[in-house]
């Protein structure tokens, strides 16, 4: 009984601070990365939301935990068809791509990636961004200002070089990724389209498999047996989710006051879980069912649209970051998928926000400037600016003219 009500005491705890002001701060400055650069799908999917599964024509949009999960590993999906991931990549690649391929392909080129991307793999890659950390960070022990969008493309274009075995431009090939992204979402996803965007998703594809087809290294795995569609792929689906999630999460820390959280080795596993929960850097997957089935107790047709919400099946748009009583794990890692759906870069993506986390903790920075990116594929910043905040409150028992002078810059605006 007495371990009961610590759970339920911790549960009241983390409610308590999801209705605090810092954490609808928070909310409301993330909400205005779907507000502004993904309008006409943020009202859409907040219109259908309170049925787990709603069918519209013969598109099925689907935003239940369960019927999510259903989706994914119960439900046969047409990897090739128009409108879904593979089916971009597909289009716009020529074929061959990681997302649209069948059979013993796809289950090859998904093991390699995520042998590359395993335990070992992200340590032999983790150097890379650690070094870009402590250049990039190093302003902030001088009290200058660091910008977050810059830091996380530069992190996500160096290790897709790296994973890659390619000597291409870094910059380069995190700019071209993110145009090629942003042009492919556009075409695909719900909303207004502009003249051309097809066209535009095309030739940006094609500017990025030249530049990995140039500068393929000699590296084994990814790099060395895949062909330059798969190469872009992995590119696009990095820099986009990297540059959208890393500032996300930065914002949500500064502005619900989770740094102690940040700087606890063993309270920064479930932060990082709990952040990437409530940001969902991939917030729809865009899928088509390739058989008959039921999701929800909807019934589901072959041909079908699916519209999986990946932010309202972990309740991201409900719940902040609950630590230290967290949605489960199996719940919250959703954001990645699951099943053979699963994406093969989740651990990566832990391991660099905890280290980006883990080396802005000690500098409590705060947001003074933020910019929603209106052509970004996902929902992000376009710049997202960031200087040191006040020290922490001294602990108690300290002498009160100590105190007072500790307190004395208040928390930043």
């Amino acid at each position: 009984m007495r371990g009961e009500g610590v759970r339920t005491a911790a549960r009241g705890a983390s409610a308590s601070r999801a209705r605090s002001p810092g954490a609808r701060a928070a909310r409301r400055r993330d909400r205005r990365v779907y507000t502004r650069g993904h309008p006409v799908l943020f009202a859409l999917l907040a219109a259908t939301r309170r049925g787990p599964v709603v069918r519209l024509g013969r598109t099925v949009l689907v935003h239940g935990t369960d019927a999510y999960r259903q989706a994914l590993t119960r439900l046969p999906l047409d990897r090739t068809a128009a409108g879904t991931t593979g089916g971009a990549a597909r289009e716009f690649s020529g074929g061959g791509a990681l997302f649209d391929q069948e059979g013993s392909g796809h289950r090859g080129s998904r093991r390699t990636l995520a042998e590359d991307l395993g335990t070992a793999g992200t340590e032999r890659l983790r150097p890379v961004w650690q070094e870009i950390l402590a250049r990039r960070l190093a302003p902030l022990a001088d009290g200058r200002e660091v910008e977050t969008v810059t830091l996380a493309r530069e992190m996500a274009g160096a290790t897709v070089c790296a994973l890659l075995g390619t000597t291409a431009d870094p910059a380069a090939v995190a700019r071209t990724a993110a145009d090629a992204a942003a042009a492919a979402v556009r075409d695909h996803l719900p909303g207004p389209r502009r003249p051309g965007t097809a066209r535009a998703a095309a030739r940006a594809t094609a500017r990025l498999e030249e530049l990995l087809r140039d500068r393929a290294g000699t590296a084994a795995g990814v790099g060395a047996g895949a062909g330059a569609a798969l190469r872009a792929v992995v590119a696009v689906a990095a820099v986009a989710t990297t540059a959208a999630a890393l500032p996300r999460a930065v914002a949500w820390c500064a502005d619900a006051g989770l740094w102690d959280q940040a700087a606890d080795p063993a309270a920064r596993e479930t932060l990082v879980d709990e952040l990437l929960r409530v940001t969902a850097p991939s917030p729809v997957l865009p899928r088509r069912a390739a058989a008959p089935g039921t999701l929800g107790g909807c019934p589901v047709r072959r041909g079908d649209r699916l519209v999986l919400v990946a932010r309202h099946a972990v309740g991201a748009h409900r719940d902040a970051p609950r630590c230290p009583a967290p949605v489960p794990a199996a719940v919250a890692r959703l954001v990645f998928g699951a099943g053979p759906h699963t994406c093969p870069g989740a651990r990566l993506a832990r391991t660099q926000l905890a280290d980006l986390l883990a080396a802005l903790a000690p500098h409590r920075p705060v947001v003074v400037r933020a910019r929603a990116d209106r052509r970004a594929a996902l929902p992000a910043w376009r710049t997202l600016t960031v200087r040191p905040g006040p020290a922490p409150p001294a602990p108690r028992g300290r002498h009160r003219d100590e105190e007072r002078s500790t307190h004395h810059n208040g928390e930043a605006p």
